[in-house]
């Protein structure tokens, strides 16, 4: 774990020290990339739970093939990639299985139920956020993927289409495309649509 004002080594060189059988150092790119990658994830699955598996598997297989990783694009890029993968994988897997249940207690605590009063500024905080969260999931996963890549996670365009297998113009157009589905889909929620 490292301290206030202490750099950490570059990713590269992470993935060298993992693959040489550190694994202090494949956790620090853990750390440094789960957020990331979980939002990426998020944006490609349907439930928390596949989101949270597909994580779980992407850092699997990067350990695995940290030794693989020979530059061609940032380290995080190269993840995404993986995570990218793993995510199709797993829709491939569940194509067709029924929809997960969900027991009363799960809705419960996620209706809040037990939790202290929040303050009426978290309580706007948090409604303008699921306004936001609600928007991007009406989205098509093509224009949300990248939108969390671009917006998001700041990729370049250049990184955004690679990852995506697109053309740069492609990427664009799918992006311009997303961001005003996007701001739409906000319009009308803020005028009383749906």
């Amino acid at each position: 774990m490292s301290h206030e004002g202490e750099l950490t080594p570059p990713d590269a060189e992470l993935l060298e020290r993992a693959a040489a059988g550190d694994r202090e150092a494949f956790s620090a790119f853990v750390r440094a990339h789960q957020d990331s990658v979980f939002r990426f994830l998020r944006a490609r699955t349907e439930s928390l739970a596949d989101c949270e598996d597909a994580l779980q598997e992407t850092f699997l297989a990067a350990f695995r093939g940290c030794g693989s990783y020979r530059g061609e694009a940032s380290p995080r890029a190269w993840l995404l990639g993986i995570a990218r993968n793993v995510s199709a994988r797993l829709y491939r897997k569940r194509a067709g299985e029924p929809d997960e249940s969900v027991s009363l207690e799960e809705l419960g605590l996620r209706a809040g139920w037990g939790a202290p009063d929040p303050s009426p500024d978290f309580l706007e905080i948090l409604e303008r956020r699921r306004f936001l969260e609600r928007a991007l999931d009406r989205l098509p996963a093509s224009e949300k993927e990248v939108i969390v890549l671009r917006d998001l996670e700041g990729f370049s365009g250049d990184e955004t289409a690679s990852l995506l297998d697109l053309s740069l113009p492609a990427m664009k157009s799918r992006l311009h495309r997303g961001r005003l589905r996007l701001a739409a889909l906000l319009r009308e929620g803020f005028h009383g649509g749906s």
